[in-house]
């Protein structure tokens, strides 16, 4: 998806508004209809059937029919390709979406001229039922565009993503072997010796978060001021949201680039930030203690990082077992706990070694080693050669 900043006028967004509520409404129908299926039923209605009944809605309901026929029909193509996916196992079971919340709709078959440039930083898209609608030209617009999606984030933004499938980035061709370590202090530390870090929000911006975070938990539900309130806390969360996006996407380009083979860990980071607030029956110990580390892994934009690398440099990146690579000497392969002194600090207790932990960490991964309970090495995937400490 390539995306670019929409600049709606005020009676366009009302316009984009009963779009989006419109493909909201077709999908939770369709959500409702296949939560009714149960096995020995019969068959659930597939999208022919479904697109047959909201022809039906349409002829029955004016405010149905006064909006878009493709935004609706989209959302049920949408609906059909998230059960095949759920199906398909790599997905899971589509939900109810939530007004606010899930803001977006899809638009199809698109016609050359539906997209132009008008000056160096402004470009003009047709959107069925608005008409011309301006967007920010901050890059260049892929050619060839068959399908657009727009969207509303949280803090009132509009985006359009034009539906491309990108290029992915070369390889160096020199062979170049990378291992990268992730923590919570530094971020990212490659097996080449740099030491990468996601930009934290400052303090001024997390104590002005909590304040409106208390303000908004006095707030009375359904009000103006808590309206307000949501609104401005969703501002503030884009905009740290939005630095960390960006420093990704800059890490992983550069990577991708440098290095033909890139492995990481292959860490759950879903089961790694859950809860530990426990039950009544069974409470949680260290609960604000977990809270806060969960957060700090989520600043750290530690999937976001893999994700990307793995978008950008495909079938090059390999995942390594995290286990004991923090234990083992990169020098010697020799495994103590006690080797790692502190947070910062690696010092292999047989050959006397020293390095930063993280960068020892690293450069294990790099090997591309896994260490077993008993202490045997194991080659993490089909790569087997040492990394080739590169200069950046």
């Amino acid at each position: 998806m390539s995306r670019y900043r929409l600049v709606p006028t005020a009676a366009q967004e009302l316009i984009l508004l009963e779009h989006c509520t419109h493909a909201r409404f077709i999908w939770n129908l369709a959500v409702e209809q296949q939560s009714w299926w149960r096995p020995g039923r019969g068959r659930a209605p597939g999208f022919l059937e479904q697109a047959r009944q909201l022809t039906e809605a349409r002829a029955e309901f004016k405010w149905l029919r006064a909006g878009s026929q493709m935004v609706q029909q989209q959302a049920l193509r949408d609906f059909t390709q998230a059960m095949t996916n759920f199906f398909g196992g790599t997905h899971g079971r589509p939900s109810w979406r939530k007004a606010g919340r899930d803001e977006a709709f899809r638009i199809v078959a698109m016609k050359p001229g539906h997209v132009h440039r008008l000056s160096r930083k402004t470009g003009e898209v047709w959107v069925p039922k608005v008409g011309w609608m301006r967007f920010r030209w901050s890059r260049s617009v892929p050619e060839r565009i068959k399908s657009y999606r727009v969207n509303r984030d949280r803090a009132g933004r509009w985006h359009i993503a034009f539906a491309i499938r990108p290029q992915p980035i070369p390889a160096s061709g020199r062979g170049a072997v990378v291992g990268i370590d992730r923590g919570v202090v530094v971020s990212a530390a490659l097996s080449t010796g740099e030491m990468l870090t996601a930009p934290r929000p400052v303090h001024g911006r997390q104590r002005r978060l909590r304040h409106l975070q208390r303000r908004l938990a006095r707030a009375e539900r359904n009000s103006n001021r808590r309206a307000r309130l949501k609104l401005a806390i969703a501002r503030l969360k884009a905009h740290d949201t939005d630095t960390r996006k960006d420093w990704a996407e800059k890490v992983s380009t550069n990577i991708a680039r440098r290095f033909d083979i890139i492995r990481v860990e292959d860490l759950r980071i879903g089961a790694m930030t859950r809860s530990a607030r426990g039950t009544i029956a069974e409470p949680g110990r260290n609960v604000r203690a977990k809270t806060g580390l969960n957060r700090s892994i989520q600043a750290s934009a530690w999937g976001l990082l893999v994700r990307r690398l793995e978008d950008k440099a495909p079938g090059r990146v390999e995942k390594v077992r995290p286990a004991y690579t923090s234990q083992r000497c990169s020098a010697c392969g020799h495994i103590a706990a006690e080797s790692r002194e502190n947070q910062a600090l690696f010092r292999c207790v047989a050959c006397g070694y020293a390095c930063n932990a993280d960068i020892n960490a690293a450069r294990n991964i790099a090997a591309g080693h896994a260490v077993t309970a008993r202490g045997g090495l194991r080659n993490a995937g089909p790569m087997n050669r040492e990394p080739q400490l590169l200069a950046p």
